[in-house]
């Protein structure tokens, strides 16, 4: 194995181009469109479900392991928050539902595409008290959420009836701005690094695989989802033969969390319960033999594909990598170089083989080559705990 060669202009290029493409949950063609032009370019062969989630696929380049070795997958996901029109009031304003799981604090004073069945429309969203000239003191005083703010059409409607001439109604998306912006210290600040950063590192360390024309031991399957943000994610889209499922994603850095914006994030735990033992081992492994900066963590609220793809009911060992990101579903930042360093990994992982050979069976049919979590010699129970046989026979 080798780390992989990082091309960072086509990793920033990558992240441009994926944040200028509006992609809430549930308005995602676009995006999906764009990620698959990626792959042709790459020379990777990809199939689409109906709804659009992307399986690409690595064939495995070691022939000898054609027949004994499982599937892995990495699931990263194409769609961002957003919001939806929910109502159309007297005075011209717009009411706002959210899509997916995030604070109306940080839609305020965001700036949107309106997008109606026949075309699109620019706005600001504002919280109702807008004006301190008018409201004085009590613009400080307001509550905050989605029933606290409202969206300024910049059309002249000053009514329900102008707004519905514009075409504007309940259920159509409302896309913020991403406001990016790459600084020369290397940070990365704008909206939907959750989850668009993620991709780019996805499509840059298969684009290292690629053109390194490294050797990948088992099929890897890149599975690019659309729904991550509003809960189901990789539900579907799993192929039976996938043994290990590792999810890219964000991995929050306030003061309660392990992380920090210098590496590569390896949480063991979040929402869903802990992710798989041997498969967080063995990244953390990677990382220290090659020199990858990283931090294990906690996470209480957060969930991922790879909690969804569990969830679901897929028999898969599961992880997550990270790249850490201050002010999560927010106006995010990260640090270039910790893409940089999750490329690299996520390419030390294609060519690393499964975690467990036995998992190319679905079904073991004794404990004999079944795992072990901890050295044999320390699973016995203390002689003052060990239970008495003779007890429980009764």
């Amino acid at each position: 194995m080798e780390k992989i060669s990082v091309d960072t202009a086509y990793l920033k290029t990558t992240l441009l181009e994926l944040l200028a493409i509006p992609s809430p949950s549930g308005l995602t063609d676009a995006i999906v469109h764009y990620t698959g032009g990626q792959l042709d370019k790459l020379g990777i062969r990809y199939v689409l479900t109906r709804r659009g989630t992307i399986r690409a696929i690595l064939p495995r380049s070691i022939p000898e392991r054609r027949r004994t070795s499982p599937a892995c997958a990495i699931v990263a996901h194409l769609d961002t928050l957003g919001a939806m029109v929910s109502e159309v009031k007297p005075n011209g304003r717009v009411a706002l539902v959210p899509v997916g799981t995030w604070s109306s604090r940080w839609a305020e004073g965001g700036r949107v595409t309106v997008f109606t069945d026949n075309g699109r429309y620019r706005g600001s969203v504002l919280p109702l008290l807008a004006s301190g000239h008018a409201y004085g003191d009590a613009v400080d005083t307001q509550p905050v959420g989605w029933d606290q703010v409202e969206l300024r059409v910049d059309e002249p409607v000053f009514s329900a009836q102008a707004v519905a001439a514009l075409g504007i109604q309940a259920g159509d998306f409302v896309a913020f701005d991403p406001n990016v912006e790459m600084l020369d210290n290397g940070f990365i600040v704008s909206r939907y690094l959750d989850n668009k950063a993620g991709v780019a590192a996805l499509l840059t360390a298969l684009k290292g695989i690629v053109d390194g024309k490294l050797a990948i031991p088992m099929n890897c399957h890149s599975i690019f989802t659309l729904t991550e943000e509003v809960g189901s994610g990789a539900q579907a889209g799993i192929e039976a033969d996938v043994s290990e499922v590792i999810g890219v994603d964000i991995g929050p850095t306030t003061a309660a969390q392990e992380s920090d914006q210098s590496g590569v994030t390896i949480p063991l735990m979040d929402s869903a319960g802990p992710h798989d033992y041997h498969l967080t081992r063995r990244l953390l492994a990677l990382c220290n033999e090659y020199g990858i900066p990283n931090r294990r963590d906690v996470f209480r609220f957060y969930h991922s594909d790879a909690g969804a793809a569990v969830s679901a009911g897929h028999d898969v060992r599961t992880a997550l990598l990270c790249f850490p990101t201050d002010a999560s579903h927010g106006y995010e930042r990260t640090q270039l170089s910790s893409l940089v360093h999750l490329a690299q990994l996520l390419g030390l992982y294609m060519q690393s083989g499964p975690t467990i050979p036995e998992d190319r069976a679905p079904v073991l049919d004794s404990v004999e080559s079944f795992s072990h979590q901890l050295d044999v010699n320390q699973l016995s129970l203390p002689e003052m705990v060990r239970p008495d046989p003779g007890k429980l026979l009764g």
